[in-house]
Parts: structure tokens; sequence; C-alpha cells
């Protein structure tokens, strides 16, 4: 009897309680984990955001090496005299190219040392930071030119960059995560 009459009056009161739900709080949203962190999102935050990344393929080494250290950067957008881009020069390619084969840095041309566009790794600024950390894993490089839709350049972003987007949209997902077991809710927030 007792099994008969619960299956009657659970769904009324389901239903009841569904009609007294005050507007308001029908009308809350949860908040919710931000999927996809893109390039952009990394990029907003990155160094290279708030420098020049780019040096002219013609210059010498030595001036991308000064600019490495100016900027405590590892790597720099080469570009022609147009602004197009030619490659990328890395703190790597100094220390294989030039510095292991005793070359002098100021009698040679980035261009001679950077990695050529051609073989370049690059992503676009709304690739996610997943897809553009696999593209860097994969090839064994630590920093990723973004270039538009006409293959304009408009960003880096590193290795670290990326790590710090990732890391943070993992810390996010698991705060909202965690206000929501402790009861907190999703739309009040952990403080």
């Amino acid at each position: 009897m007792f099994s008969l009459a619960s299956r009657v009056v659970r769904p009324m009161a389901a239903q009841t309680a569904r009609r007294t739900i005050p507007a308001a709080a029908s009308s809350r949203s949860f908040a919710t984990v931000k999927e996809g962190l893109t390039a952009t999102d990394a990029w907003d935050k990155s160094c290279y955001s708030e420098i020049d990344y780019t040096i002219n393929d013609d210059l010498t080494v030595y001036e991308a090496v000064q600019k490495f250290a100016a900027y405590n950067i590892g790597c720099l957008v080469t570009v022609d005299g147009t602004g197009k881009i030619t490659g990328v020069i890395s703190e790597r390619d100094y220390v294989c190219k030039i510095a292991l084969l005793s070359r002098s840095s100021k009698d040679t041309a980035v261009k001679e040392i950077s990695t050529k566009s051609a073989n370049l790794i690059t992503a676009s600024p709304g690739e996610t930071v997943s897809e553009c950390m696999a593209k860097m894993l994969q090839r064994d490089i630590r920093h990723l030119p973004l270039l538009d839709d006409d293959g304009h350049v408009v960003g880096i972003v590193s290795i670290k960059d990326l790590v710090k987007a990732e890391l943070k949209e993992k810390e996010e997902a698991l705060r909202t995560l965690s206000n929501f077991a402790l009861g907190k809710g999703g739309h009040f927030g952990g403080e």
C-alpha cells in the first residue's frame, strides 16, 4: 500500500513544487565552467602582448639577443621590410647556430639562422589553448606565432603562457564545482 501511495503522492508533490518556485529563483542561472580558452585568451595575458615581438630579418643576431635580454623573452617573429612574417628566431637558434659554432652574432643576419615561415608551425587566435599546446608538444617548440585569416601576425604565445591559461581555467572549474558541492551553488561564488 505504501508503494502505491508513494507513486501517486511524489509526482503530485513535484508538480506542486514546480508551480510554487518564485519567479526570481527560477530566473537565476548557474555559473558554468568556461569551456575552451583560446590562444587569444593566453595572448592577452602574455608578456608578448605588451611589447614589439618582431624583428627585421636583415638585422643582426646580436640585435635580436639584445631584444631577448631587454624584454626577458626567448623568441621573436622575424619580418621582412614590408612587415610580412618570414619566420621566428629563438634563444635556441642562437645557442645552436651561433654560440656552438663560434660564429659572431654581430656579423650574422637574423635571416641566416631563423626558422623560415615555410617550416613554421603557427596557430590562429581562435584555436584552443589545448590545440596550441598539442602543436607545440608534437613539434617540440616553445613559441607559437598567431596568424589571422590573411596570414598576418597578430601575436605570439609561449608554452608558459598556455600553461598559465590552462591552469587558470582548471582552477576556476575546480572553484565552481567545489562551491556547488559545498552547497554554495554555482551562482553565489566562494567568498
